[in-house]
Protein backbone atom coordinates (compact mmCIF):
# COMPACT_ATOMS: atom_id res chain seq x y z
CA UNK A 1 0.00 0.00 0.00
CA UNK A 2 2.96 2.41 0.89
CA UNK A 3 4.83 3.80 -2.31
CA UNK A 4 7.76 2.72 0.13
CA UNK A 5 8.23 0.58 2.92
CA UNK A 6 8.08 2.55 6.21
CA UNK A 7 9.71 1.25 9.04
CA UNK A 8 9.51 4.33 11.20
CA UNK A 9 7.29 7.32 12.76
CA UNK A 10 9.71 9.72 10.51
CA UNK A 11 8.95 7.27 7.38
CA UNK A 12 5.18 7.78 8.17
CA UNK A 13 5.38 10.99 8.56
CA UNK A 14 6.70 11.79 4.71
CA UNK A 15 4.71 9.31 3.20
CA UNK A 16 1.11 11.06 4.44
CA UNK A 17 2.25 14.59 4.85
CA UNK A 18 -1.05 16.17 4.29
CA UNK A 19 -4.71 15.02 5.36
CA UNK A 20 -5.18 14.59 1.57
CA UNK A 21 -2.73 11.88 1.10
CA UNK A 22 -3.90 9.81 4.24
CA UNK A 23 -7.99 10.62 2.54
CA UNK A 24 -6.13 9.34 -0.65
CA UNK A 25 -5.29 6.00 1.59
CA UNK A 26 -8.04 5.46 2.99
CA UNK A 27 -10.09 5.22 -0.70
CA UNK A 28 -7.79 2.92 -1.90
CA UNK A 29 -7.49 0.71 1.42
CA UNK A 30 -11.84 0.64 1.41
CA UNK A 31 -12.55 1.13 -2.18
CA UNK A 32 -9.82 0.15 -3.89
CA UNK A 33 -11.49 2.88 -7.10
CA UNK A 34 -14.85 1.85 -6.52
CA UNK A 35 -16.76 4.09 -4.01
CA UNK A 36 -20.04 2.02 -1.69
CA UNK A 37 -22.11 4.00 0.01
CA UNK A 38 -22.38 3.36 3.74
CA UNK A 39 -26.04 3.64 4.19
CA UNK A 40 -26.74 1.10 1.02
CA UNK A 41 -24.21 -1.17 -0.40
CA UNK A 42 -26.25 -1.35 -3.57
CA UNK A 43 -26.85 2.61 -4.25
CA UNK A 44 -25.22 4.10 -6.89
CA UNK A 45 -22.71 6.64 -6.04
CA UNK A 46 -22.29 10.16 -7.35
CA UNK A 47 -18.76 12.02 -6.97
CA UNK A 48 -19.33 15.19 -5.61
CA UNK A 49 -15.94 16.13 -5.78
CA UNK A 50 -13.75 17.62 -2.59
CA UNK A 51 -13.64 13.83 -1.47
CA UNK A 52 -17.42 13.82 -1.04
CA UNK A 53 -20.26 11.61 -2.68
CA UNK A 54 -23.87 11.15 -2.55
CA UNK A 55 -25.56 7.91 -2.19
CA UNK A 56 -28.60 8.27 -4.87
CA UNK A 57 -31.03 5.61 -2.72
CA UNK A 58 -31.08 7.56 0.66
CA UNK A 59 -29.77 10.79 -0.82
CA UNK A 60 -27.14 11.25 2.07
CA UNK A 61 -23.83 12.62 1.54
CA UNK A 62 -20.85 11.07 2.96
CA UNK A 63 -17.03 10.54 2.33
CA UNK A 64 -14.30 8.11 3.25
CA UNK A 65 -14.50 8.54 6.74
CA UNK A 66 -18.15 8.59 7.34
CA UNK A 67 -19.26 5.45 9.95
CA UNK A 68 -15.60 5.10 11.04
CA UNK A 69 -13.31 6.06 13.81
CA UNK A 70 -12.64 9.09 12.22
CA UNK A 71 -16.23 10.41 11.93
CA UNK A 72 -16.81 13.51 12.77
CA UNK A 73 -13.42 13.80 14.14
CA UNK A 74 -11.59 17.26 15.02
CA UNK A 75 -7.91 15.73 14.97
CA UNK A 76 -5.96 15.64 11.41
CA UNK A 77 -5.80 12.19 10.23
CA UNK A 78 -2.14 12.60 10.24
CA UNK A 79 -2.30 12.85 14.17
CA UNK A 80 -4.78 9.14 13.85
CA UNK A 81 -2.18 8.03 11.17
CA UNK A 82 0.90 8.11 13.66
CA UNK A 83 -1.40 6.97 16.84
CA UNK A 84 -2.41 3.80 14.67
CA UNK A 85 1.56 3.47 13.62
CA UNK A 86 2.27 3.46 17.47
CA UNK A 87 0.16 1.66 18.86
CA UNK A 88 0.30 -1.50 16.46
CA UNK A 89 3.82 -1.37 16.73
CA UNK A 90 5.01 -1.22 20.58
CA UNK A 91 4.82 -4.40 21.50
CA UNK A 92 3.49 -3.27 25.21
CA UNK A 93 1.41 -0.37 24.13
CA UNK A 94 1.17 3.18 24.71
CA UNK A 95 -0.45 5.62 28.29
CA UNK A 96 -2.71 8.21 26.73
CA UNK A 97 -0.29 10.52 28.64
CA UNK A 98 2.54 9.76 26.60
CA UNK A 99 0.08 10.02 23.65
CA UNK A 100 -1.02 13.23 24.37
CA UNK A 101 1.61 14.83 24.75
CA UNK A 102 3.50 13.11 21.21
CA UNK A 103 0.50 14.17 19.17
CA UNK A 104 0.03 17.77 21.29
CA UNK A 105 -3.41 16.90 22.54
CA UNK A 106 -5.51 16.64 26.10
CA UNK A 107 -5.00 13.59 27.70
CA UNK A 108 -8.50 13.33 27.99
CA UNK A 109 -8.10 13.07 23.61
CA UNK A 110 -5.72 10.93 23.48
CA UNK A 111 -7.62 8.32 25.54
CA UNK A 112 -10.51 8.91 23.61
CA UNK A 113 -8.40 8.22 20.34
CA UNK A 114 -6.82 4.70 21.82
CA UNK A 115 -10.41 3.70 23.02
CA UNK A 116 -11.43 4.05 19.29
CA UNK A 117 -8.90 2.20 18.22
CA UNK A 118 -8.76 -0.76 20.50
CA UNK A 119 -12.25 -1.13 19.29
CA UNK A 120 -11.02 -1.99 16.51
CA UNK A 121 -8.34 -4.67 17.39
CA UNK A 122 -11.07 -7.50 17.33
CA UNK A 123 -10.46 -9.18 14.43
CA UNK A 124 -12.55 -12.26 12.99
CA UNK A 125 -11.46 -15.19 14.95
CA UNK A 126 -14.29 -17.70 13.62
CA UNK A 127 -11.58 -19.94 12.43
CA UNK A 128 -11.09 -22.23 15.71
CA UNK A 129 -7.36 -23.71 16.80
CA UNK A 130 -6.18 -26.92 16.46
CA UNK A 131 -3.82 -29.25 16.59
CA UNK A 132 -1.72 -28.53 19.60
CA UNK A 133 -3.33 -25.86 22.07
CA UNK A 134 -2.40 -24.39 25.15
CA UNK A 135 -4.81 -22.82 27.24
CA UNK A 136 -4.40 -21.37 30.72
CA UNK A 137 -6.22 -18.84 32.99
CA UNK A 138 -5.13 -15.22 34.86
CA UNK A 139 -6.43 -13.02 36.78
CA UNK A 140 -5.09 -9.28 35.87
CA UNK A 141 -5.73 -6.21 38.30
CA UNK A 142 -3.32 -4.43 41.09
CA UNK A 143 -3.34 -5.85 44.69
CA UNK A 144 -5.33 -4.31 47.51
CA UNK A 145 -2.30 -4.05 49.57
CA UNK A 146 -1.23 -1.40 46.81
CA UNK A 147 -4.17 0.82 46.81
CA UNK A 148 -4.11 4.40 48.41
CA UNK A 149 -4.91 4.49 52.46
CA UNK A 150 -8.11 6.27 51.61
CA UNK A 151 -9.08 3.19 49.72
CA UNK A 152 -7.85 0.36 51.78
CA UNK A 153 -9.65 1.73 54.84
CA UNK A 154 -12.98 2.30 53.48
CA UNK A 155 -13.27 -0.62 51.94
CA UNK A 156 -17.32 -0.43 50.62
CA UNK A 157 -18.47 -3.98 48.78
CA UNK A 158 -18.94 -1.61 45.63
CA UNK A 159 -14.88 -0.50 46.27
CA UNK A 160 -14.10 -4.40 46.89
CA UNK A 161 -16.24 -5.38 43.67
CA UNK A 162 -14.20 -2.35 41.53
CA UNK A 163 -10.77 -3.43 42.13
CA UNK A 164 -11.67 -7.32 42.31
CA UNK A 165 -9.17 -9.15 39.77
CA UNK A 166 -10.66 -10.21 36.37
CA UNK A 167 -10.26 -13.53 35.34
CA UNK A 168 -9.18 -14.25 31.78
CA UNK A 169 -8.96 -17.21 29.77
CA UNK A 170 -6.26 -17.86 27.07
CA UNK A 171 -5.80 -20.12 24.48
CA UNK A 172 -2.99 -20.61 21.50
CA UNK A 173 -2.23 -22.93 19.27
CA UNK A 174 1.57 -24.15 19.14
CA UNK A 175 3.27 -21.62 16.51
CA UNK A 176 -0.45 -20.33 15.42
CA UNK A 177 -2.82 -17.72 17.10
CA UNK A 178 -4.21 -16.74 20.65
CA UNK A 179 -7.33 -16.04 21.90
CA UNK A 180 -7.99 -14.27 25.46
CA UNK A 181 -11.71 -14.05 26.22
CA UNK A 182 -12.37 -11.89 29.91
CA UNK A 183 -14.45 -14.20 31.98
CA UNK A 184 -16.93 -13.73 35.21
CA UNK A 185 -15.05 -16.61 36.43
CA UNK A 186 -13.46 -19.92 36.09
CA UNK A 187 -15.51 -22.27 37.24
CA UNK A 188 -16.39 -25.39 34.28
CA UNK A 189 -19.90 -23.71 33.25
CA UNK A 190 -17.95 -20.59 32.36
CA UNK A 191 -14.49 -21.85 30.63
CA UNK A 192 -15.77 -24.82 28.72
CA UNK A 193 -18.22 -23.11 26.68
CA UNK A 194 -15.26 -20.62 25.26
CA UNK A 195 -13.05 -23.40 24.76
CA UNK A 196 -15.64 -24.79 22.66
CA UNK A 197 -16.15 -22.44 20.54
CA UNK A 198 -12.67 -21.82 19.89
CA UNK A 199 -10.73 -25.08 20.07
CA UNK A 200 -12.03 -27.61 17.00
CA UNK A 201 -12.67 -30.78 18.16
CA UNK A 202 -10.01 -33.73 18.52
CA UNK A 203 -7.30 -31.37 19.03
CA UNK A 204 -4.84 -31.64 22.00
CA UNK A 205 -5.38 -29.58 24.62
CA UNK A 206 -2.36 -28.82 27.11
CA UNK A 207 -3.34 -27.84 30.44
CA UNK A 208 -2.78 -26.79 33.90
CA UNK A 209 -4.43 -29.18 36.73
CA UNK A 210 -7.52 -26.72 37.01
CA UNK A 211 -10.16 -29.26 37.88
CA UNK A 212 -13.00 -27.52 35.70
CA UNK A 213 -10.40 -28.88 32.47
CA UNK A 214 -11.18 -32.83 33.67
CA UNK A 215 -14.32 -32.88 31.84
CA UNK A 216 -11.97 -31.67 28.29
CA UNK A 217 -11.01 -35.54 28.07
CA UNK A 218 -14.49 -36.36 26.64
CA UNK A 219 -14.14 -34.34 23.08
CA UNK A 220 -10.20 -34.00 23.37
CA UNK A 221 -6.84 -35.07 23.88
CA UNK A 222 -6.19 -33.91 27.01
CA UNK A 223 -3.10 -33.77 29.15
CA UNK A 224 -2.39 -31.65 32.18
CA UNK A 225 0.98 -30.49 34.17
CA UNK A 226 0.75 -29.81 37.87
CA UNK A 227 1.92 -26.64 38.72
CA UNK A 228 1.42 -27.42 41.94
CA UNK A 229 3.81 -30.42 42.51
CA UNK A 230 6.22 -28.27 40.85
CA UNK A 231 5.37 -29.72 37.43
CA UNK A 232 5.83 -27.49 34.43
CA UNK A 233 7.16 -29.58 31.30
CA UNK A 234 6.66 -32.62 30.84
CA UNK A 235 7.56 -34.02 27.10
CA UNK A 236 5.52 -31.97 24.85
CA UNK A 237 3.26 -31.22 27.61
CA UNK A 238 3.50 -27.79 28.88
CA UNK A 239 1.47 -24.03 28.90
CA UNK A 240 4.83 -22.15 28.59
CA UNK A 241 3.48 -20.24 25.02
CA UNK A 242 0.41 -19.11 26.61
CA UNK A 243 2.05 -17.63 29.84
CA UNK A 244 4.82 -15.97 28.01
CA UNK A 245 1.37 -14.28 26.57
CA UNK A 246 -0.13 -13.67 29.37
CA UNK A 247 3.43 -12.31 30.61
CA UNK A 248 3.22 -9.61 27.68
CA UNK A 249 -0.28 -8.69 28.97
CA UNK A 250 0.87 -7.95 32.59
CA UNK A 251 3.82 -5.99 31.23
CA UNK A 252 1.75 -3.78 28.65
CA UNK A 253 -0.55 -3.36 31.39
CA UNK A 254 0.70 -2.92 34.81
CA UNK A 255 3.97 -1.00 33.39
CA UNK A 256 2.09 1.31 31.03
CA UNK A 257 -1.61 1.53 31.57
CA UNK A 258 -1.44 0.87 35.14
CA UNK A 259 -5.16 0.15 36.03
CA UNK A 260 -8.05 -1.30 33.33
CA UNK A 261 -11.47 -1.14 34.80
CA UNK A 262 -13.65 -4.33 33.75
CA UNK A 263 -15.59 -2.52 31.35
CA UNK A 264 -12.98 -2.25 29.37
CA UNK A 265 -10.60 -4.79 29.93
CA UNK A 266 -11.79 -6.82 26.82
CA UNK A 267 -10.65 -4.04 24.39
CA UNK A 268 -7.21 -3.88 26.48
CA UNK A 269 -6.54 -7.76 25.62
CA UNK A 270 -7.86 -7.67 22.18
CA UNK A 271 -5.38 -5.20 21.68
CA UNK A 272 -2.45 -7.32 22.52
CA UNK A 273 -3.61 -10.71 20.98
CA UNK A 274 -3.48 -8.39 17.31
CA UNK A 275 0.07 -7.75 17.87
CA UNK A 276 0.42 -11.33 19.03
CA UNK A 277 -1.62 -12.73 15.94
CA UNK A 278 0.20 -10.12 13.35
CA UNK A 279 3.99 -10.75 14.91
CA UNK A 280 5.04 -12.38 11.94
CA UNK A 281 3.60 -9.56 9.63
CA UNK A 282 5.70 -6.21 8.83
CA UNK A 283 4.76 -2.75 10.93
CA UNK A 284 3.04 -1.63 7.60
CA UNK A 285 1.22 -4.90 7.64
CA UNK A 286 -0.26 -4.34 10.86
CA UNK A 287 -0.53 -0.46 10.30
CA UNK A 288 -2.89 -1.22 6.80
CA UNK A 289 -4.70 -3.82 8.69
CA UNK A 290 -5.78 -1.79 11.59
CA UNK A 291 -7.06 0.85 8.59
CA UNK A 292 -8.89 -1.90 7.14
CA UNK A 293 -11.34 -2.43 9.94
CA UNK A 294 -12.21 0.99 11.25
CA UNK A 295 -15.57 1.09 10.78
CA UNK A 296 -15.96 -0.40 14.51
CA UNK A 297 -17.14 2.83 15.37
CA UNK A 298 -18.08 3.41 19.35
CA UNK A 299 -18.73 7.38 20.42
CA UNK A 300 -17.41 9.05 24.00
CA UNK A 301 -20.76 8.40 25.49
CA UNK A 302 -20.60 4.70 24.71
CA UNK A 303 -17.65 4.65 26.38
CA UNK A 304 -18.05 6.08 29.31
CA UNK A 305 -21.64 5.22 29.92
Amino acid sequence: MFNKEVKSVLDLIKAFPTEQACIDHLEILRWNGNVVSPFDATSKVYDCKGNKYKCKNTGKYFNVKTNTIFDNTKIELQKWFLAIWIVTSHKKGISSLQLGRDLGITQKSAWFMLQRIRNCFGLDDTDQLSGEVEIDETYVGGKMGNRPSKIRNNQTEEIKEHYKKSAVLGMVERNGEVRAKHVQDTTQNTLIPQIINNISFGSTIYSDELKAYNVLDRVYDHKAVSHGRGEYVRGRISTNSIESFWALLKRGIYGIYHFTSKKHLQLYVDEFVFRYNTRKGSENDRFNLLLCNIENRITYKELIK
